[in-house]
């Protein structure tokens, strides 16, 4: 036999509805909320996308001119720009000066920035924090300004048209970002590991490099994906200091195709299809720390 609760008036209480509402928490988006997010996502993506889906659109039209007209590409769309300037053009000797720069201008950037980057984070000596804003200081100055007084230090120290010269101007741009990054980064890293390393008998070098870096590794992954872009895409010193064509970048190499009379649009499209493989193939070895890394820089500093 079933029994009724009364309340104190003698009353029964009204049943729950069935579907009672779910009680949202705080700081949690309601359908409206999730559905503007999830939109404004969609079109920022797509913002981001259309430039790169319209270059690669452009790279199929076999003729120079298809640019002045895209609609008619559809129709007679191939891969003869792709042939063309891997077979008759210098692409695979500006894919080995590209890397020969860009992978010596992560290894010496990234390596400088770490150092700089932890001894900040952990050591007092006098300047350190006036060390940090004059790295700052020095992404003050524009190219132009630049270019002159660097060509004549490079040309007496007989660095003109070699990769060296790009490589430590590819560094000076660089290593300032990257040390500000990698320091914020080992500030989230307790104190307490140091000490660790010191107790059981390592050298300051020894807990950096056994300690410290792996627990670094997603700083470490966001500057060198840092580096390697800027080294990929620098062009002003890459122009005035690269002088013989076999030694030219990708971001040199691409300007062969414009004169002050043509301009053959066609290759130098395919051409920058071609120079974002390497750049991606790149991105996908450190995208798994470059999320965790952009994050925990941040944090603290």
């Amino acid at each position: 036999m079933s029994t009724t609760t009364l309340d104190k008036t003698g009353t029964a209480p009204a049943s729950a509805p069935a579907s009672a509402r779910r009680v949202r928490r705080r700081g949690e988006r309601g359908p409206l909320g999730v559905a503007l997010l999830h939109g404004g996502l969609a079109v920022a993506s797509l913002i981001a996308l259309a430039p790169v889906a319209w270059l690669i659109y452009l790279s199929l039209g076999p003729d120079k001119e298809d640019y002045l007209h895209p609609g008619g590409i559809a129709g007679k769309a191939s891969f003869s720009n792709y042939t063309f300037v891997l077979e008759h053009t210098g692409f695979f000797e500006w894919f080995k000066s590209t890397m020969i720069v860009a992978v010596g201008t992560t290894l010496i950037g990234v390596f400088v920035a770490a150092t700089t980057g932890y001894a900040v984070s952990r050591m007092r000596f006098p300047g350190y924090k006036p060390l940090m804003w004059v790295l700052l200081l020095t992404q003050a100055f524009p190219i132009a300004i630049l270019i002159v007084p660097m060509y004549e230090i490079f040309s007496e120290l007989g660095l003109i048209d070699t990769y060296w010269a790009l490589i430590i101007i590819n560094c000076t741009t660089a290593v300032p970002y990257s040390a500000w990054l990698l320091k914020g980064y080992f500030d989230t890293i307790p104190f307490e590991i140091d000490e660790a390393g010191r107790v059981d008998g390592l050298s300051p070098f020894g807990t950096f490099f056994r300690l410290i870096l792996p627990l670094a590794r997603p700083g470490l992954a966001v500057a060198a994906f840092y580096n390697f872009i800027t080294a990929v895409g620098e062009v002003a010193f890459a122009t005035t200091f690269l002088l013989d064509d076999s030694k030219y970048t990708f971001a040199v190499g691409l300007q062969t195709f414009v004169s002050e009379h043509d301009a053959q649009w066609n290759y130098m499209a395919a051409t920058a299809v071609l120079i974002a493989i390497p750049v991606s193939v790149f991105f996908y070895l450190v995208q798994k720390n470059l999320v965790t890394g952009l994050t925990a820089g941040g944090t603290k500093g």
